[in-house]
């Protein structure tokens, strides 16, 4: 195991840090602290060959290319201080009706204008146990894009010889507050050779929140049963964008009613025999196919983004949840600690 860090480039005058993590069996995970950022996740496939299986960038520079902040697809980030859509940008809490940064249409997305995304982190290497570590940390002020309170933020990135990327979010607010914060990383388990309408899907979710015409997450939801995006069994991610006529952009209730780490989904490239597991504390997912992305967009080595490039598996609280009744832990109370924990298991 091993963690380095490196000099990736200058941000407001202030030096932005590239941290590589290794392990034994040739699994490489790069963070930035600009967004505490996954730029890079390098696996071998069934035949040993090591090839890139996120969207991201090798330098620093191309994160704020024209066509990226225009298309701003948030590649690898850690989004927050309220990921997905906020209706009408603003809620109610405590009496009071709070007006948030209004930046996808009339709603909120991702914390704002200028969310966790766009922040520099402090960032640290960890000694911990034969796995590699850092730690990133962020101050989130009192009415940042409108939300109430000073919030102190920890995610740690943690690989192990287990194939293993754990993601964890500590998080305390000196007011209530909402906090739902995930990473926004695009998975292509091919390595970009195909697109993800290749991959095999399995999430163990039965029900879903229904969508308005915005995107946003409304009050209302939906049994999937019989429905054709049930994907409690494995189904071709290309056959349910045919049946649907349409790209994948759900909000999955997972099939648990704790906050406990658990596994919920499994995606397969056969073509390369890579599979990735995953494990999480939260209630559900905003499962994104990447309809969206540009094609303009790619690696500085080749490799190609746009639609169907990558999928998203956005663990997190519900979408819009400080505007549905009984959403869970859409709100942390002041003095209250915010946790969530996402494992991503490679295998092939």
């Amino acid at each position: 195991m091993s963690t380095a860090v490196s000099i990736f480039g200058t941000f407001k005058e202030q030096e932005v840090n590239l941290f590589c993590l290794k392990n034994a069996n040739g699994v490489e995970v790069k963070i930035t602290n600009y967004g505490a950022t996954i730029t890079s996740i390098i696996t071998p496939d069934k035949s040993g060959k090591l090839e890139d299986i996120v969207c991201g960038f090798n330098n620093f520079e191309s994160y704020f290319l024209e066509e990226y902040k225009t298309n701003a697809p948030y590649f690898g980030s850690t989004v927050g201080r309220y990921c997905a859509q906020i209706k009408d940008s603003k809620f109610n809490l405590n009496g009071l009706t709070y007006q948030l940064a209004t930046n996808c249409g009339n709603n909120n997305l991702h914390g704002g204008v200028e969310g966790f995304d766009k922040k520099i982190w402090d960032a640290k290497i960890v000694d911990n146990n034969n796995e590699a570590s850092v730690e990133m940390f962020l101050v989130s002020a009192n009415l940042e894009e409108g939300f109430p309170g000073n919030v102190i933020i920890k995610v740690v990135f943690t690989l192990t010889n287990a194939n293993e990327l754990c993601i964890e979010y500590n998080a305390v607010p000196d007011e209530d507050t909402p906090l739902a914060i995930t990473n926004h990383t695009y998975f292509n388990l091919s390595g970009f050779n195909k697109s993800i309408e290749n991959h095999e899907a399995t999430i163990l979710a039965n029900k879903k929140l229904a969508m308005d015409e915005t995107g946003s997450a409304l009050d209302k939801i939906v049994h999937l049963d019989n429905e054709v995006d049930d994907l409690r069994s494995p189904k071709k991610i290309k056959e349910i964008h045919k049946k649907m006529n349409d790209g994948f952009a759900h909000y999955y209730i997972f099939n648990k009613s704790d906050f406990q780490l658990k596994k919920v989904a499994k995606f397969l490239c056969e073509e390369s025999g890579r599979s990735l597991e995953i494990s999480t504390t939260e209630p559900g997912v905003l499962f994104y196919t990447g309809t969206y992305t540009s094609g303009k967009l790619e690696r500085e080595n080749g490799q190609k983004f746009g639609k169907y490039s990558g999928f998203c598996f956005e663990t997190q609280r519900y979408p819009n949840g400080p505007n549905i009744k009984n959403s869970p832990k859409s709100i942390t109370k002041k003095g209250e600690e915010y946790k969530s924990a996402t494992v991503y298991k490679f295998k092939y």
